[in-house]
């Protein structure tokens, strides 16, 4: 099973963009960011059309998560738990059933948290606290499960071209990167991590100052693995080559494949 995470950075302005991209890559699932748009405005019978069942959880102009799957998915879930008083739209998970197992799969758009600090900031350190208490949740279920999309974090120098230029940034902050860690540490792999070791792979290039001329990139798009799911994990992949298309996300896809 090929599982894909994109934040598309507008679902109307990349629609075209994303419809090509999804014909090539042919993911059985992909995992959606940034949509931009609220639920009934999501143009999905583009993605009927091409034999996915659509989930939204959206936002207009901004935030907003989607699940684009060929299999069935059951047991769809929006918001992150933890407060009901949050009202951006950043997470949805549901399952899919697998050859072999059922996988339970979360798609995040992990809060930005600039400036930092501040109340933007304080946000993504709580939705960190929240996405803890949730992976710890669901991982103690002991079944395959994967949370991806835009983490908003840059886990280690290695994962930056230039880590300087990030070392006062909401992104890659100590307190950032500690809880980033602690979410890894309760057992969840990172699936890119678990095939490449070198650094020089990244996900996302500003528009501005020339960024992708310069390869001047991070790596903040991330698959987590639970280990019932690390254990399937067959390879995974960054689609680089979708920045230099037209019209361009600033992000591009990358995705896993399970033996599951």
């Amino acid at each position: 099973m090929k599982i894909a995470s994109f934040n598309i950075n507008g679902i109307k302005a990349r629609l075209q963009a994303l419809l090509d991209w999804l014909d090539e890559a042919k993911p059985d699932i992909a995992l959606l960011q940034e949509i931009k748009s609220v639920d009934a405005g999501f143009p999905r019978e583009h993605f009927y059309d091409l034999g996915y069942q659509v989930e939204t959880h959206g936002q207009k102009s901004f935030n907003g998560v989607a699940i684009l799957s060929k299999p069935p998915l059951e047991d769809i879930t929006r918001g992150l738990p933890g407060d009901p008083s949050d009202e951006q739209s950043r997470w949805i998970e549901a399952t899919v059933a697998g050859e072999k197992r059922a996988l339970r799969v979360c798609c995040l758009y992990l809060p930005n948290g600039n400036p930092a600090p501040g109340p933007k900031y304080s946000y993504k350190l709580d939705w960190m606290d929240r996405l803890h208490a949730r992976a710890k949740n669901l991982l103690s279920l002991e079944e395959p499960l994967l949370m991806a999309g835009d983490y908003n974090i840059i886990p280690q120098d290695e994962d930056a071209t230039s880590p300087e230029k990030w070392s006062a940034d909401a992104l890659a902050l100590p307190e950032s990167r500690t809880r980033y860690r602690r979410l890894v540490n309760l057992g969840l792999t990172d699936a890119f991590r678990a095939n490449v070791a070198e650094s020089g792979h990244y996900t996302f290039w500003d528009y501005q100052a020339g960024a992708w001329m310069r390869d001047d990139g991070i790596r903040i798009d991330h698959f987590l693995l639970s280990p019932q799911a690390a254990d399937a994990l067959a390879g995974c992949e960054i689609d680089r080559h979708v920045r230099a298309r037209e019209r361009p996300s600033d992000h591009v896809p990358i995705w896993v494949e399970l033996d599951i």
